[in-house]
């Protein structure tokens, strides 16, 4: 029996010669306990062979920059002449090299071959190794323009289908591959146990079971099967399991946070997928950022080390996330021996790459990274270059764009979006005749990036309209097809206005797209857009139209107002570029529901760790629920309290469409006047704000605690108006710091978007870490500016510091 490895974040800050930090008492960690696994054909005695002579001849400066990944916003090839670095990767908002984030698959290529040239030509000194690229691929190529967009991870647990995971992984890695990206970030074989966090619907399920079903098929798609041809050259990229370990377990269901459960229970549920993906032969694995018991995962060596790459045999490489390694106590972005002494193989150091190249530099010339400790790294790294064929300079997949949304692909991808629809509830208005006349009204209706949702394109997944979709279809447009082909009519009106009564309503609503962070919610109700959802459900009730709602979320959200109003409802998810698929079951009877949960429904909005088996479950309707036309589906009233009070959980809307959003609130001095008035497409849907004379208006509201959002690049967008030119200074405040805006504002009269960076405000004397004052508008003569909305955001496009 093996004895128990134990882990401190104190050891580790020692180990670095500095004084610890107050840590958490040490986990013990009991390696016979996990599953056995074991990486297949990843070791071969060939390519071992290879690797051993390219080694010998590596400086000790090219083994560190193997061991280095930097993003292209902040890197040059050029610069790989200087820093020998052994990957790169874009980020959710970051560009190919010379043109925009959101670009088509050339430019793609064209980043990768620029990389490339330069880290595999000849030159003196230098052993040539080709760089990894790797992306966020996590439910298609998201990130270029063109590609197959799959439902996210969510809506695909609920086919429960193995077989076409794999069909999937083929799929994206072909698309992958054509883009000139060797290396796709996915799968995330997290087990969301809190619905509240932001990355939950990147989990397949609550289950475990059914994560770990998904795992071994969806690794094989992207890689091949082992003992096959896994190499870029026959359309393969790597995988990168993440997040290694408990992610989805989080407390609270923070982001980041802390997973605080017994060694039992992270094996039981968080650990479920990973020896399925070993087993796979998955190439790569990304450690979390988040922390068991307290202990940071990137510095976790018991469990990256003794458990991952010792019990489970893990071969190939683990790599960090984004800065992730800065986050353990006594390390910073640019310095940390502690995360490679704990196993990690290759950093993830998007904009921290030099100074961290340097200190790891420095680190292993003076010991304190042990030589073993290093050339284990590098072998690990080389092993997966050369297995997955990048040694071999041909890319034939470059040279076929027309993988990019192909026929084929996004077939599977319409097949996939049949299989995730879940329905809830039918009064018998389903299926809808094909000859019908269809009012398709909601917000959601015509808009292929709300029902694509975040990591598409950016990494909030905002900013995008049809035209960045080529070959795709919206769901309104799906439906027209459908019902065309057999004399009915679709009528396209979001906000559900008729001439002539509609034969039914298909209302498509629900959240808006996000990622981590800006995902995190405090409550399960449904927000974004919740009044005006239900007001246009109330209102085709009144007038005794038979109404479908098609609900696009992340997760499982408390919707019971919506569910009374609807006569069916049908849990969508984010299904991703192929709206035709939703139209594929609603429309015509062809084609049966086959979804049923992978998440249990909330009864109340505060059901936030809902899940099978766990004392007191009471959902709505429970894992596995879902009906068909075979089975009806009648659902009587649901009660409309929440249970939770939803504002308490707000502090990233301050106004939206005219309205002061709870729990924040106006004050402005005498001099100050503020109306309802008009937006550009809301009556009463903005709020002007007239300066008499010198003054100020603020929001107030709860303190604020915006670092997390600071450090994730978020901003504050403003929708604005101005009415009346301003004559002196003007400046908008976030706490403390205040910064000067009448110079950025538009002309008179034109609506436009004003983004501030957070990072701004922190440079201008705002502690992001307590505001107890949230904004301050203040003018120092006559002025006037219409606000229709105001919040935190991430679209980094046009986001400046005003000077």
């Amino acid at each position: 029996m093996q004895a128990a490895v134990m882990v401190s974040c104190a050891s580790m800050a020692m180990a670095q010669g500095q004084e610890p930090t107050a840590a958490p008492a040490p986990t013990a960690v009991h390696p016979e306990r996990w599953p056995a696994a074991q990486s297949p054909g990843l070791v071969d005695a060939r390519n071992e062979a290879r690797i051993t002579a390219i080694m010998a001849r590596m400086s000790l400066r090219e083994k560190i920059g193997q061991m280095i990944q930097a993003d292209t916003a902040s890197i040059t090839p050029e610069d790989l002449r200087t820093y020998p670095l052994g990957s790169i990767l874009a980020g959710g908002n970051s560009p190919p090299l010379g043109a925009p984030d959101r670009s088509p698959a050339a430019a793609w290529v064209a980043t990768a071959q620029a990389f490339n040239a330069v880290a595999t030509e000849k030159r003196e000194g230098h052993e040539p190794v080709p760089i990894m690229f790797g992306i966020d691929a996590v439910h298609g190529n998201s990130n270029v323009v063109g590609a197959t967009i799959f439902p996210h991870n969510s809506g695909l647990g609920a086919m429960h289908d193995p077989a076409l995971m794999r069909e999937i992984g083929k799929a994206t890695a072909a698309e992958t591959a054509a883009s000139g990206i060797d290396w796709a970030f996915g799968p995330t074989l997290a087990v969301p146990q809190d619905d509240r966090w932001g990355r939950a619907y990147e989990g397949y399920s609550e289950d475990p079971a059914l994560v770990a079903a998904y795992a071994g098929p969806m690794v094989e798609g992207l890689q091949g099967k082992p003992g096959s041809q896994t190499t870029v050259q026959a359309g393969h990229v790597a995988a990168s399991v993440k997040h290694f370990l408990g992610d989805g377990g989080t407390a609270g269901g923070i982001d980041q946070g802390d997973t605080r459960v017994d060694e039992d229970t992270l094996i039981r549920i968080h650990d479920a997928g990973y020896p399925k993906a070993v087993n796979a032969g998955t190439m790569t694995v990304m450690a979390s950022f988040s922390s068991w018991n307290g202990v940071k995962m990137h510095g976790n060596k018991a469990l990256l080390t003794d458990v991952l790459k010792g019990r489970m045999g893990f071969d190939g490489f683990v790599v960090g996330d984004w800065n992730g390694h800065g986050q353990i106590p006594g390390c910073t972005n640019t310095d940390c021996p502690a995360t490679f002494n704990a196993g990690l193989d290759m950093a993830m150091a998007p904009d921290s790459w030099k100074g961290l190249f340097e200190s790891t530099l420095a680190a292993a010339k003076s010991g304190e990274i042990p030589m073993a400790r290093i050339d284990d790294a590098v072998r690990r790294i080389l092993r997966v270059k050369m297995k997955l064929g990048l040694f071999d300079p041909a890319r034939p997949y470059e040279h076929r764009p027309q993988e990019m949304g192909s026929v084929a692909h996004r077939a599977i991808a319409r097949q996939a979006v049949r299989e995730s629809l879940v329905l809830l509830k039918n009064e018998g208005v389903l299926p809808i005749k094909p000859s019908a006349t269809v009012l398709v009204a909601g917000d959601a209706a015509d808009d292929i990036g709300r029902q694509a949702g975040g990591w598409t394109l950016s990494w909030q997944g905002d900013g995008n309209t049809n035209a960045d979709f080529p070959g795709a279809t919206s769901i309104y447009a799906g439906i027209a097809r459908a019902v065309k082909k057999a004399g009915g009519k679709a009528i396209l009106s979001p906000e559900g206005s008729f001439a002539q009564k509609p034969d039914v309503a298909v209302v498509v609503f629900g959240e808006e797209p996000y990622a981590e962070l800006r995902g995190d919610v405090r409550t399960l109700e449904f927000q974004p857009g919740h009044k005006k959802a239900l007001a246009l459900l109330k209102k085709l009730k009144a007038a005794g139209v038979p109404t479908v709602s098609v609900f696009l979320s992340g997760r499982p959200l408390w919707v019971n107002p919506e569910l009374n109003q609807s006569d069916a409802f049908v849990a969508a998810w984010f299904p991703g570029s192929e709206g035709e698929g939703v139209a594929d079951v609603l429309v015509g009877g062809q084609t049966d529901f086959h979804g049923t949960l992978s998440f249990s429904w909330p009864k109340t909005a505060g059901q936030f760790t809902l899940n099978k088996g766990a004392a007191g479950y009471d959902p709505l309707f429970p894992l596995g629920y879902g009906l068909t036309y075979a089975t009806g589906g009648h659902v009587g009233p649901l009660a409309e309290e929440p249970g939770i009070d939803a504002s308490d959980s707000n502090s990233s809307t301050f106004i939206e469409e005219g309205i002061v959003a709870k729990p924040f609130q106006i004050k402005a001095d005498a001099g100050v006047s503020h109306r309802l008035v008009d937006s550009a497409d809301r009556q009463e849907g903005a709020i002007r704000f007239a300066f008499t004379s010198a003054g100020k208006a603020s929001i107030l509201g709860p303190n604020l605690t915006l670092e997390r959002e600071s450090n994730a690049d978020m901003n504050v967008e403003v929708t604005y108006r101005v009415d009346a030119q301003a004559q002196a200074p003007v400046t908008l405040a976030l706490g403390s710091g205040a910064v000067r805006i009448d110079k950025s504002l538009a002309d008179q009269g034109q609506w436009a978007k004003l983004r501030i960076p957070l990072k701004c405000f922190a440079e201008h004397g705002t502690y992001l870490g307590g505001i107890s004052q949230p904004f301050t508008l203040s003018a120092d003569a006559p002025f006037t500016i219409t606000i229709s909305d105001m919040h935190l955001a991430t679209d980094p496009a046009g986001a400046v510091c005003p000077q």
